[in-house]
């Protein structure tokens, strides 16, 4: 080993420690009862939880996904990124104060069980809540591990099945030990390592290209449709184009690793707080891996017959020294793992709360549960396709369409029957799959926007149809 690959070694492997001991740390810290765990006893810091949000929500998705299709399409890229924000935006702004206060209310300690709120008289929804959330969840949380993964191996030449197995052992060591206070505290140090490293590369990688005008030029003589704001091939046009990927955003509310940092803020008033330290950093964030796709076209060419997605790995080796390879390695492995934690949590509480509910009280059971499921993520990971884009965008879609829906029904306090509840669910799934996989419509319009409509046109029918009863109600009751 030289003194190039001994620096990338050092620097990366200082943070993979900084992040295991600061989980370890936060366990010192933990009360050793299943609502600890689960919320953090409802007492996080809106700050840290906003920082963390920033790490959660991106994952490997904005190192490798992003890059990777904006390398594809060009600045046409930027749709996804304004639609995404805002339909985020927008949910923070109606439905997440909302939330909390009800989730609250209700005593509810995972998104199934809001879900499914008198789910000892209606037990069906929580229970086909929860298992969507392993499902869907569980295949998003591998698709990270394969994004840190591809980095490892483009810097070290790491086996794909080596580097899947080193993320999953850092993040079952601190979540383990921590719960989802650890997931907040190294996921608020994990966005701030993400977003340095992605500022660093970006400048770095426009300076190389001679800077912003003479990138313009460098594109245009590639191929002029690089800058152009339509993508190509699109089937219905741009605007609907546009609009799937906001309400892709807005489908942040499906999704129950995210939605459970905002259960355990320590009070409804602070969730602006934790909005605005998140939605900043968003945008600063998007933009700068936007702007490193766009570069990467210009310095990697060869790329496009290979695969995209490795990207940013290969720039870093190319323009940096050793210990900022490393650093930006270890913010790239930062932003896979901070998501998979999370999503590995929420899997571990669906599981020991939800499906098996013998569990629920034991504060042991819950850690078991933990490693269960961590394993389960490892095989996934190891077995399934590994295209980062695809994978995080259909089961973001997907959970985006199934549960976003509901989640607006109930944090509304608006009435839900239980059989309602399951046709929503069934449906939001089957339109987000057979649009990507039945008609491969995906590329043209995000999934989730034909299966939000399709829920919610479900909801409507069935109010209409079929008057909840108060019995039949799974809740019905305001704040």
């Amino acid at each position: 080993m030289n003194v190039h690959e001994i620096s990338i070694t050092l620097s990366f492997g200082a943070f993979l420690v900084l992040f295991i001991g600061v989980g370890l740390y936060s366990g010192l810290h933990q009360k050793q009862t299943v609502e600890d765990y689960l919320l953090a006893s409802r007492q996080a810091n809106p700050w840290l939880t906003g920082l963390s949000t920033v790490a959660t929500s991106n994952s490997g998705f904005m190192f490798i996904g992003l890059i990777g299709f904006t390398y594809g399409i060009g600045i046409a890229a930027i749709w996804l990124v304004i639609g995404w924000i805002l339909g985020d935006f927008i949910a923070w702004i109606l439905i997440h104060e909302r939330f909390r206060r009800v989730s609250e209310g209700g005593q509810a300690n995972t998104i199934p069980s809001f879900l499914g709120q008198d789910s000892e008289a209606q037990p069906g929804l929580t229970l086909v809540t929860a298992l969507t959330t392993l499902a869907f969840l569980g295949v998003y949380a591998a698709s990270q591990l394969q994004a840190g993964s591809k980095a490892l191996n483009v810097i070290f030449g790491l086996d794909y099945r080596l580097g899947i197995l080193l993320g999953a052992i850092v993040v079952t060591i601190y979540c383990v030990a921590g719960g989802i206070r650890a997931s907040i505290w190294v996921g608020s140090l994990q966005a701030i390592l993400m977003i340095f490293s992605m500022l660093l590369l970006v400048i770095v990688a426009i300076v190389s290209c001679g800077g912003t005008i003479a990138l313009w030029e460098k594109l245009e003589d590639i191929n002029p449709g690089l800058l152009s704001l339509a993508p190509p091939n699109l089937k219905f046009g741009l605007i609907p184009f546009a609009l799937s990927w906001l309400a892709a955003g807005f489908g942040v509310v499906g999704q129950p690793h995210v939605m459970r940092r905002i259960m355990s803020i320590n009070s409804v008033a602070n969730v602006t707080k934790a909005r605005n330290v998140y939605t900043v950093l968003y945008i600063i964030f998007a933009c700068c891996a936007i702007g490193v796709g766009l570069a990467s076209r210009v310095l990697l060419p060869g790329l496009l017959d290979n695969d995209p997605e490795v990207a940013l790995p290969q720039l870093a080796e190319n323009l940096l020294p050793g210990i900022w390879i490393g650093i930006i390695l270890a913010g790239l492995f930062a932003s896979t793992i901070s998501t998979a934690d999370a999503q590995l949590l929420t899997c571990s509480a669906a599981l020991t709360q939800d499906i098996f509910p013998q569990a629920k009280e034991s504060f042991w059971a819950v850690r078991g549960g933990t490693l269960g499921m961590a394993l389960l993520i490892f095989l996934i990971a190891i077995f399934s396709d590994d295209n980062v884009f695809v994978l995080a965008t259909v089961g973001w879609a997907s959970l985006g369409a199934a549960l976003g829906p509901i989640m607006v029904v109930r944090a509304m306090e608006w009435p839900l029957s239980r059989n309602l509840g399951l046709a929503m669910i069934v449906t939001g799934i089957s339109i987000a799959l057979f649009w990507r996989f039945g008609l491969g419509l995906g590329n043209s319009v995000c999934e989730a926007l034909p299966g939000m409509i399709g829920v919610s046109l479900v909801y409507g029918v069935g109010r209409i149809l079929f008057p909840v009863t108060p019995s039949e109600a799974v809740s019905d009751r305001s704040s």
